[in-house]
């Protein structure tokens, strides 16, 4: 199994802590987020990781060789970066194309380590994280369930979509080899089309709604996570998420 993380953006909502860096270089308790990232992949095995870089990627590769991983961690670089998340997701292509299992991460969360194995370990072979617990709203990215199967995927939600109960997607995904393959396409698609500027997970949801039944969710409802959008997002990160980590 691969991972493939998009971390090529500038975090402007972050104000100065965006701009100084990539969001994925943020430090916690003496680890960055890409730090974390790579120590929980190793520790499940998997053998190969793939980073869409783009802003400030020196500082990204300066990382990756100062934990002295280049044997299984490297980058992509996307001179587009200030266009859209979907050119990142396009530049992975190859690695979305090779046909094996893979994991699509993105690289601002904060997390317990057991969400990620929850992931890695799951039966079903294109899976979303699916947390319960979230306040409602127009930044969570929502996955509806009717029936056990996921209806929708996506920041608003049409007011008459009938559903049993909604959760925020974690960010993380699993996906089979061709799945995965669907998805660069469709990334493709989107590039090729100029609808670059929209959020990546359009193009994923393009494929859940083609073929819902190929794929499920795993419920990580009580686990600690963090999206780092905001300034906010750090002190809670720091103050509430950390201790819940043991840290």
């Amino acid at each position: 199994m691969k991972a493939v993380i998009l971390a090529a953006g500038v975090g402007r909502r972050l104000g100065k802590n965006g701009q100084n860096q990539p969001k994925c270089l943020l430090n916690f308790n003496g680890k960055s987020l890409l730090e974390r990232h790579l120590n929980y992949l190793h520790d499940l095995q998997v053998d190969e990781v793939a980073i869409a870089v783009g802003y400030q990627a020196e500082k990204i590769q300066d990382q990756i060789q100062a934990l002295g991983v280049e044997s299984w961690v490297s980058t992509v670089y996307n001179p587009d970066y200030t266009k859209g998340s979907i050119i990142s997701l396009w530049a992975l292509r190859e690695h979305l194309k090779s046909g094996e299992h893979l994991l699509l991460m993105d690289a601002d969360v904060l997390y317990d380590r057991r969400i990620l194995e929850r992931l890695v370990k799951t039966n079903i072979s294109n899976s979303f994280l699916l947390d319960r617990d979230f306040e409602q709203g127009e930044e969570p990215v929502k996955l509806c369930v009717r029936d056990g199967y996921l209806v929708e995927f996506r920041k608003q939600v049409a007011p008459d979509l009938t559903y049993d109960f909604a959760g925020e997607s974690v960010g993380f995904f699993r996906f089979e080899g061709e799945v995965a393959l669907r998805l660069a396409e469709r990334a493709e698609h989107y590039v090729a089309n100029q609808r670059h500027e929209e959020p990546y997970e359009e193009v994923i949801r393009d494929l859940l709604l083609e073929t819902p039944q190929a794929f499920g969710y795993e419920d990580i409802t009580g686990l600690s996570w963090i999206e780092i959008d905001f300034p906010e997002d750090i002190k809670r990160a720091e103050n509430e998420i950390l201790p819940q980590l043991g840290e």
